[in-house]
């Protein structure tokens, strides 16, 4: 190995041949002298048939898969897993579990394997749940959390803990942290939620408090980089095309039928690109990342004037972030946020059926029929699949081995297809996004045969301030680095 240096999120190796491991930070890191302890899962009857179960202290995860066979190693996380040496007794594990932001898919589960991993795994007696988001640490009571009280809780949406926006006194959190003897603390939410653990970790360390934090990344639109999805988006775009298979019935009963479907994506419409694909029923799929123009030739009005000719009904599925420019009302609305700091949006679906029914009243030529169809909250509040199942429970834990081993301001998630452990920073520092020049959304344009109404310099545009080391993988539509 070659030489190392410290951020205050991450310590940075570097080994031969370009290997660079952008590595958590760990609890011996501040506190000296820990002890240690033999982890009691060599000795779990549940695991005795299990071989190589405990993961080597060096393994670690690449970030980039495809590279050139004379080019650098490039980055890699540290592998997630269970170690051999751990850093709490159970007798000594005292965790809560607090969820943020606004609801997704799988939250249930993931605090469910949370508390079995810890109890079932780990024989933890003292496990807490924070009610309602950051604010509960310091204003409402915590809730017990035992293998029987999470039993069944996978089985529906929403959160058992409640959750809010906003509300974070980081020094106030830290106080209610350390005056119960937390010395776990496992966060789920989003981008604006796991720069509030960064801080809250970074407090903990300040006061020099045997703390392990960790975070689970939340969000439904896929739009965390670094690690290949997020959880509750497998189950958000499979109930999404329950929506347009409603808006394409409407559609094709009548004469000149429009349906319209707005999906969630505030800034990233992989919701509405993934179930336009899976669907095969949608006429147009608009997203954030794409602009478009709703008069004169190769608008979207020309467009749907051509589909209906053609098949005499069509649908529409929009992101809830795009054409936002287009929106008369934005430049005020933009200056709004919520208590997290998120931008408001005006209602892009309302605006854009608004649009087309005057469009179209204005031209006697075409006399239309559109349904518009909001399925957001539906899809915000349904319990997990059976895929996002799976994938919370590996994301649960590997948080909990995480934490055990000592390691600590770190953030969960797959990297290729393997569980890592990632730096706060890399998953808060930008939000991952559809690129138009990336083959994905290439497919998609070719599934719905849409304009991609963006001309020849506008597209060249795109493609130059794209950063040149930026390849796009083709199957997932994820930013890999080389």
């Amino acid at each position: 190995m070659g030489g190392s240096s410290d951020t205050p999120f991450m310590k940075i190796v570097e080994g031969d041949n370009g290997y660079v491991l952008e590595d958590v930070p760990h609890l011996a890191d501040y506190i000296p002298d820990l002890p240690t302890y033999q982890n009691q899962l060599q000795h779990h009857p549940i695991y005795s048939a299990v071989r190589q179960y405990f993961v080597d202290v060096d393994d670690s995860v690449a970030q980039t898969v495809v590279v050139h066979k004379n080019g650098k190693k490039g980055t890699h996380f540290r592998r997630a897993g269970p170690r051999q040496k751990v850093y709490f007794e159970s007798n000594e594990i005292h965790a809560c579990i607090v969820t943020c932001g606004g609801l997704c898919p799988g939250l249930n589960t993931v605090i469910r394997e949370i508390v079995c991993g810890l109890c079932h795994m780990y024989g933890a007696t003292k496990v807490l749940g924070i009610d309602g988001g950051y604010r509960g640490f310091y204003s409402k009571n915590t809730v017990p959390l035992t293998p029987k009280v999470v039993n069944v809780i996978h089985k529906r949406g929403g959160t058992i803990l409640g959750t809010s926006r906003g509300g974070h006194d980081t020094s106030k959190i830290v106080d209610s942290i350390q005056d119960r003897g937390i010395n776990q603390v496992y966060v789920i939410g989003g981008d604006g939620t796991q720069k509030g653990t960064a801080r809250i970790y970074q407090e903990i360390r300040r006061r020099g408090l045997k703390v392990a934090v960790a975070g689970v990344p939340k969000t439904i639109d896929n739009d965390i980089p670094v690690i290949d999805k997020s959880f509750g988006f497998d189950s958000a775009v499979e109930e999404a095309q329950r929506a347009i298979n409603a808006a394409h019935v409407e559609a094709e009963s009548v004469e000149n039928g429009i349906g319209v479907v707005k999906l969630m994506g505030r800034n990233s419409g992989f919701i509405a690109m993934y179930a336009t694909l899976a669907s095969r029923d949608v006429d147009c799929c608009l997203i954030p990342e794409s602009p478009f123009y709703l008069e004169g030739e190769g608008g979207l009005f020309e467009f749907i004037v051509e589909r209906l000719r053609e098949n005499g009904h069509m649908v529409i599925v929009i992101a809830e972030g795009a054409g936002q420019d287009l929106i008369s009302a934005s430049l005020q609305s933009m200056e709004k946020k919520d208590a997290s700091g998120n931008r408001l949006f005006q209602d892009v679906g309302l605006w854009l059926t608004h649009k087309i029914k005057d469009h179209f009243a204005a031209d006697h030529k075409l006399s239309i029929t559109l349904k518009y169809i909001d399925p957001t909250y539906m899809i915000r509040a349904i319990p997990s699949n059976a895929s996002d199942n799976v994938y919370c429970t590996l994301l649960a834990h590997s948080a909990v081995h995480g934490a055990m081993a000592g390691y600590t301001g770190f953030t969960v998630g797959p990297v290729n297809g393997r569980h890592a452990y990632i730096p706060f920073n890399r998953i808060t520092e930008k939000q991952n996004k559809v690129v138009i020049t990336d083959r994905m959304w290439a497919r998609l344009l070719s599934s719905t045969d849409q304009p991609s109404f963006l001309s020849p310099k506008e597209i060249k545009h795109v493609s130059e301030t794209a950063a040149p080391t930026q390849l796009l993988d083709a199957d997932s539509s994820k930013e890999v680095r080389q």
